[in-house]
């Protein structure tokens, strides 16, 4: 057993310390989502712990399960904590912050930075001619093939994002046959085929998951999602990879450190 293993097995295994005020003005289910919040941003609950099950909760605090379920559900709709169907109900990071809105880096790169655990579930890899205005984004002819992969990443078996990639194959030939589940795109094209990434351009904006999207990222559809329109560079200037990334706004932040010019 890993030692994060075993700090999560030791704190699932603790109760939850609280004496609930019965008569008190304030409900049950709101004492109880207060206690839990203070041990998670106090950090006694650490990130991805799995909390005991509703009727071990339930037992231990001597409340039902409808007050447990919506002291959880209080927890969750503030993104505290995720339900991950068949799994149980986990803290989320606190501190899920990526800096990819003033650096170059992918999400996966900024993931491993900070020691976050993450899966990449590959959805679908092609080659083909890329949309019009892709091409014209990549600076090549509209029928020049291109490598295609559409993947989600997950944390805690929920995902956060959803990535589609356009990367121009005559500059990686046979790039399709590499394994993207334990690949980042970035480090292949830099370590495999010696392709160094110098720049990009990020455009971010606001919209509202689509039916498609919203199945991917274990939304509603409708539901405000962050989008990424990237295009990266190589150091001679020459277009490399396009990419549209769609992140759920209450599992990722993205954070930016400016400064102001007094020139």
């Amino acid at each position: 057993m890993t030692e994060a293993e075993a700090t999560v097995a030791r704190a699932t295994k603790t109760p939850l310390v609280l004496d609930l005020e019965r008569e008190a003005p304030t409900p049950l289910h709101e004492q109880i989502s207060a206690a839990m919040k203070r041990e998670i941003v106090r950090g006694a609950w650490p990130a991805h712990m799995r909390l005991p099950a509703e009727p071990d909760l339930a037992e231990g605090l001597e409340v039902s399960r409808g007050t447990i379920r919506r002291a959880l559900r209080t927890l969750i709709d503030g993104g505290l904590l995720v339900q991950v169907r068949g799994r149980g109900t986990f803290v989320t990071p606190v501190s899920l912050e990526q800096p990819i809105g003033q650096e170059l880096l992918s999400l996966a790169e900024g993931l491993e930075r900070e020691g976050i655990a993450y899966e990449t579930e590959v959805i679908d890899t092609s080659v083909g001619r890329p949309r019009e205005q892709v091409a014209a984004l990549l600076e090549i002819a509209d029928d020049e093939l291109t490598f295609q992969i559409r993947r989600r990443r997950l944390i805690d078996g929920s995902p956060v994002a959803l990535l589609d990639n356009v990367v121009r194959r005559e500059l990686c030939p046979g790039i399709e046959a590499n394994d993207f589940r334990r690949e980042t795109l970035f480090g292949l094209l830099e370590r495999v085929y010696g392709l160094t990434i110098v720049f990009g351009r990020r455009t971010f904006e606001a919209q509202a998951a689509t039916e498609e999207m919203a199945s991917h990222l274990d939304v509603e559809p409708g539901s405000p999602v962050l989008y990424l329109e990237q295009v990266t560079f190589l150091g001679d200037d020459r277009p490399i990879e396009y990419s549209d990334v769609w992140i759920r706004g209450d599992r990722l932040k993205l954070t930016s450190v400016l400064t102001r010019s007094h020139a």
